[in-house]
């Protein structure tokens, strides 16, 4: 027989941002943000673990916990209709479109009862009899109590640094014109607040919500459940030999069951010394039947047992009740969620219950505002430490809100979220600088992380210098026409520090970096220069940059500079009688004769090309053929350093950024040491950020300025797979500070990875305080764009000679040809 929903529907109003039944029952809402899973260790569940316990223990006798976790299959929509957006952000758009994860939202329902109300069971619900009338009328004092207790409930779970909670208003709660409200959104199972249909709920054949077919799976019988329980359990698929990786134990009902779920959560608060003085009775009734069977013999001892513990202990005896409501809109797939649902019961060690004549009654009690009509004879007597460990206590991933930031994936599903690893971390307080280090043997996907940051940090406006061995960013710097500076015999690397650009000036910085280099190629390392032969190639300076305004036809470089010294300077230095003892002219020119025109070296600092470095966004220092050249790599160095702090103290309110690859352990050989410390202490006070990267902790080890001065002002870590150290990984530990935590999450990285799905793990750990692992996923566009594979490079080279040198197209062309292969 058919009956419309407003005649029996238990719900009577909305009113003070709270739902009264009409069976007088008051209930509070609010919305839970749980930490997201895979990122507490042991101690931080018990002690989750812990605050749940002291908040239900706040609420009054006669009053209900309730936490309802919806788990919804949804995919990713990206918004195509950025104007702004880059070919590479298009393209992983493209490729995320309609990823699958599953979206989770959490409810905490608090409800207070009335005093002498009657309670329900499966017989008597008010899904059956519809006349109950409140018993008492509710007084403004009942109301301020209750909710003083869930505002206390609400501060010592936010106390707890774990959860934030919001309390749901009015507008939320009841549907309002063409929005669902939390109370329909339940009944109409309901993913979507804008959906704009209604549906029948059947209950002659299962439970039957519009097109959902739905299952209701229970725990409310004490058999069912584990012999052990906890605030955690191992996630074996994550854990190692030498670490146990950490989740929640009832996490397998949340995040990892994959299907449309939704995990509600009950606890009965009653009048404990009332509980107790029925279990008295009840112990000694089975006393006095305990000679007659050994059930009732074991009974007695499990109830004694149960009553020791509540008075020695001071437990607080509760009534609880856990259920898995699933749904799908095939038949025939009902098979598979059983099978699932089991599954995941079964990793907690208890025993799956269909429910099937109890199930219309236990869905009816999970209307928002009806748990007091829960049936009491589907619960189970236990006390609120274990009742709170079947508790879900994470949720997925989040993006954040920060404007800047990289796209990186979800761990389970790899959805891609929002990650700030900059910005953020200083105004949350948890990082003092912006600094990186980041570590990982080759083929662990170092090159790829480092790849896809840069591109996105340069997307966002951030000014990029990097200092590469290998031709990792080549791809990269080509795609946003960058400057790349390397060395071959055919096209040797080329500069021009004479050359001022727009936005630069010859300011006394600028001066002293040319005289700088000047030294460096006059002097060898172990020659002192005097104060006389410093003042006078200050004069020189000062008195070339004179002669450029005086002839604007001069081009300013090397060249120009050594004919105006050998022109004009030497016959000022001969009138002002400057002795060969405190400036010997001759031997400066003779010394740097290579590196004017016609000499070995004269490409070196006479480019014509690629000039205005300070306003040039993307520049790459190739290093890998000149490293061990005894003229050109100390020359290259110097500039490399002119170059950023050029940047960094002229670029105001701009993001810069210097990365240094492998060639760290080249430059340390010449003096760049200090300039590394330097950088590292103070790149923050510049809006800026200095990232090192390498491969091997040895390295680490042998080197003191990486070993002190860039990993203490690092607060941002970045590791990838360390699976082949994971024996002697206590060194890297301490070396870089790790607490156990993070080295159960490093070495978790890439242990379960999805084998359709080609992609690595990165693990990023933010001041030691807020450590996560993501996916390294990217679109095909993406790759080729950041691959270091040799074969891949030379054949984009090939498409992008076809395509008149542009890389975008080229880099398209080419996933389009791997595509039409793959089909």
């Amino acid at each position: 027989m058919e009956k419309r929903l407003e005649e029996i529907l238990p719900i009577m109003d909305v009113e003070h941002d709270c739902i009264l039944s009409k069976s007088g029952d008051i209930t509070v809402i609010f919305r839970a943000h749980l930490p997201e899973i895979f990122t507490l260790s042991n101690q931080e569940y018990e002690a989750f673990h812990q605050a749940w316990i002291k908040a239900i223990k706040i609420l009054p006798k006669h009053s209900i916990f309730c936490k309802q976790d919806w788990f919804v299959e949804s995919t990713f929509r990206p918004d195509f209709n950025k104007a702004d957006d880059s070919f590479l952000n298009r393209s992983s758009d493209r490729f995320f479109n309609e990823r699958p994860f599953l979206d989770h939202e959490c409810y905490i329902m608090l409800t207070k009862k009335p005093s002498g109300r009657k309670i329900s069971t499966s017989l008597f619900s008010n899904l059956i009899r519809t006349t109950i009338v409140p018993e008492q009328t509710l007084s403004v004092q009942l109301l301020q109590d209750f909710l003083d207790s869930t505002g206390q409930f609400r501060r010592i779970m936010e106390d707890s640094g774990f959860v934030k909670l919001e309390r749901i208003k009015a507008d939320q709660l009841k549907s309002q014109g063409r929005k669902r409200g939390l109370i329909e959104k339940y009944m109409q199972l309901s993913d979507k607040w804008e959906e704009m249909i209604i549906r029948d709920i059947v209950f002659d054949e299962g439970l039957l919500v519009g097109d959902k077919y739905c299952q209701l799976y229970t725990l409310a019988d004490a058999q069912d459940l584990p012999s052990l329980c906890g605030s955690r359990i191992n996630y074996d698929k994550y854990s190692t030999d030498r670490t146990k990786f950490s989740v929640g134990f009832a996490c397998t009902l949340g995040q990892l069951l994959p299907c449309n779920h939704l995990y509600s959560q009950y606890i009965f608060i009653e009048d404990s010394a009332k509980t107790i003085q029925k279990l008295e009775s009840k112990r000694l009734r089975l006393q006095s039947l305990s000679a007659y069977s050994r059930e009732n013999l074991i009974a007695r001892d499990a109830t004694n047992d149960f009553l020791n513990e509540a008075i020695s202990q001071q437990r607080l005896p509760v009534k609880a009740h856990f259920n898995v409501l699933v749904w799908s809109d095939s038949r025939e797939e009902l098979k598979d969620l059983k099978n699932m649902v089991s599954s995941a019961l079964a990793q907690m060690d208890a025993v799956a219950k269909q429910e099937t004549l109890g199930a219309p009654q236990i869905f009816w009690a999970g209307i928002p505002g009806n748990a007091a009509d829960f049936p009491m004879n589907d619960t189970f007597d236990t006390f609120t430490e274990q009742a709170t460990c079947f508790l879900n206590l994470e949720t997925g991933y989040r993006s954040s809100l920060s404007p800047m930031g990289i796209r990186l994936g979800d761990r389970l599903t790899g959805r891609p979220v929002h990650v700030d690893i900059s910005d953020e971390p200083m105004k949350m307080g948890i990082c003092t600088n912006r600094n990186k280090f980041i570590l990982g043997p080759s083929g662990s996907g170092k090159s790829f992380f480092t790849n896809h940051m840069v591109r996105s940090y340069y997307e966002q406006g951030t000014h990029v210098v990097l200092v590469d061995v290998g031709h990792s960013y080549k791809g990269l710097c080509d795609m946003v026409k960058g400057y790349y500076f390397t060395y071959s015999e055919s096209s040797p690397i080329r500069f021009n520090p004479f050359y001022i650009g727009e936005g630069d000036s010859l300011d006394t910085e600028k001066k002293e970096s040319i005289k700088t280099l000047l030294l460096a190629l006059w002097k060898k390392d172990d020659e002192e220069f005097k104060r006389s032969e410093y003042v006078a190639l200050s004069n020189a300076i000062t008195g070339y940059y004179s002669h450029l305004e005086q002839y604007p036809e001069i081009f300013p470089c090397f060249n120009t500079f050594y004919t105006f010294l050998k022109d004009d300077y030497v016959p000022v230095l001969h009138g002002q009688q400057v002795k060969e003892k405190d400036f010997d002219i001759n031997n400066f020119l003779y010394v740097l004769r290579p590196y004017a025109e016609g000499g070995e070296f004269d490409y070196l600092l006479n480019a014509t090309e690629n000039l205005n470095l300070l306003q040039e966004r993307f520049i790459v220092f190739e290093l890998d053929n000149i490293k061990d050249h005894p003229i050109l790599f100390p020359v290259v160095t110097i500039i490399i350093m002119e170059v950023f702090i050029n940047k960094m103290r002229k670029m105001k309110g701009v993001r810069k950024m210097i990365l240094i690859e492998e060639a760290w352990k080249a430059l340390m050989k010449e003096g760049f040491a200090e300039y590394i410390k330097y950088l590292f202490k103070t790149v923050r006070k510049f809006f800026g950020e200095a990232i090192v990267v390498t491969q091997d902790v040895e390295d680490i080890i042998s080197s003191p300025v990486v070993k002190q001065a860039i990993i203490n002002n690092s607060d941002c870590k970045i590791l990838l797979d360390q699976s082949k150290y994971q024996n002697k990984f206590d060194q890297i530990q301490e070396l870089l500070g790790l607490t156990e935590k993070e080295k159960a999450l490093v070495l978790s990285v890439n242990r379960s990875n999805d084998p359709l799905r080609k992609y690595k793990e990165v693990f990023i750990s933010l001041g030691g305080m807020l450590s996560k692992v993501y996916r390294t996923e990217v679109s095909l566009e993406e790759y080729l764009a950041y691959t270091t594979e040799q074969t891949e490079k030379v054949r984009l080279m090939e498409f992008a000679a076809e395509n008149g040198g542009d890389m975008k197209k080229a880099i398209a062309a080419m996933a389009q040809e791997i595509r039409s292969k793959q089909h």
